[in-house]
């Protein structure tokens, strides 16, 4: 029975923490919506910090649990990080509500309530799993087992560390590599009925969620609710709901306000488009590489864009150590997010077909 908790533990960890750990943007994200419902916003700055070193100590976990390296020991962190989330996803499913835990990434997205009986299941495991290795010396420590402490801890933050600064190892978003834009959105279009749309909200002064149809007009009172996600359910046949990635929100704006969503999603041939969350956040080095990006659609004769959730002036342009003038069009923050997990980057697209996407710092 030990050996059995032990491995399901394992793997629990494993998939959980690898999944977070391919992409600790997301995780961040997840961790900063918590910390402003529990009005601890004070540590955003250290989210991403939070986020690499909790997704590489749950892969961490999970591979001591496999390899038996140190179990009472491990069994004992299991045991008061199982006790946290449980209590932390009862508040999450009760009180405090959030729409999604992020415990399984985006990977897999599971219901508060789901999330808490997962981690009541587990909580037991972990107990039966100290109890069988409570014998053992804690900190006992033999030269393979320190060998392979290190190995795993390496692992667990080098994962994390690694596609923070690169891009995530599996791309489980919408926008992933070999999706075509305009199609999705179409195919989005015909499938999306407007009563299957959800808008989530979080009350400002309360902090809990609500949702919405899309035909409500009370989530348009922005002083009072904050907009949170936006998702499409359909049965699948079975009396299941299923939620739908919601592509179409991708869109566009020029400065005049005016949509150019179609620039991209309409573009024939190559198209470089430029993503930037802040340009006063640009290295110098980074400002060199997307110059040469620039250049090189001029070479090919291809279509360049930059895409950004700042506020544009009236010329809407922008340069890049000393590039030629590139257009810029305004993109919803979470959405630019979702479709490149860096700060600065580039997304290349063949005839609305994402083909490529790097961090700036992978730009050849």
């Amino acid at each position: 029975m030990a050996h059995v908790c032990r491995f399901v533990l394992a793997a629990t960890f494993i998939v959980s923490g690898f999944v977070k750990s391919v992409d600790p943007w997301g995780t961040a994200l997840k961790v900063n919506e918590y910390l402003s419902i529990y009005g601890l916003e004070w540590l955003s700055p250290i989210s991403m910090i939070f986020s690499i070193w909790l997704c590489g100590a749950e892969l961490m976990m999970g591979l001591m649990l496999t390899f038996k390296v140190r179990i009472r020991l491990v069994s004992i962190f299991a045991i008061l990080s199982m006790t946290f989330f449980v209590v932390l996803t009862f508040l999450s499913a009760t009180w405090l509500p959030v729409e999604d835990c992020g415990c399984f990434g985006d990977a897999l997205k599971l219901s508060p309530w789901a999330t808490f009986f997962k981690n009541l299941l587990l909580w037991p495991l972990a107990v039966v799993v100290w109890w069988r290795y409570r014998p053992d010396r804690i900190l006992a420590f033999s030269r393979l087992e320190v060998a392979l402490t290190v190995l795993f801890f390496s692992i667990g933050m080098g994962v994390g560390t690694y596609c923070y600064f690169h891009l995530p190892l599996i791309d489980f978003l919408p926008y992933k590599v070999g999706v075509n834009i305009r199609e999705e959105m179409a195919q989005a279009a015909q499938e999306t009925h407007e009563e299957d749309v959800v808008i989530v909200c979080r009350n400002k002064r309360t902090g809990k969620l609500r949702e919405f149809g899309l035909k409500e007009r009370e989530w348009h009172n922005t002083k009072r609710w904050e907009w949170v996600d936006t998702r499409v359910e359909a049965e699948d046949g079975e009396d299941h709901v299923v939620v739908k990635p919601l592509i179409s929100e991708f869109s566009l704006r020029d400065a005049s306000g005016e949509d150019a969503t179609t620039w991209v999603t309409e573009s024939e041939g190559r198209l470089y488009m430029i993503c930037v969350t802040r340009f006063d956040r640009i290295s110098p080095e980074c400002a060199e590489r997307l110059r040469m990006v620039v250049e090189r659609a001029e070479s090919e004769g291809a279509a360049v864009l930059c895409v950004t959730p700042e506020r544009l002036t009236e010329s809407a342009c922008r340069t890049f150590a000393d590039s030629p003038e590139v257009q810029c069009c305004n993109i919803d923050a979470t959405v630019l997010k979702t479709i490149l997990r860096a700060e600065t980057g580039l997304v290349v697209l063949e005839n609305g077909t994402i083909t490529a996407k790097y961090n700036c710092r992978d730009i050849e």
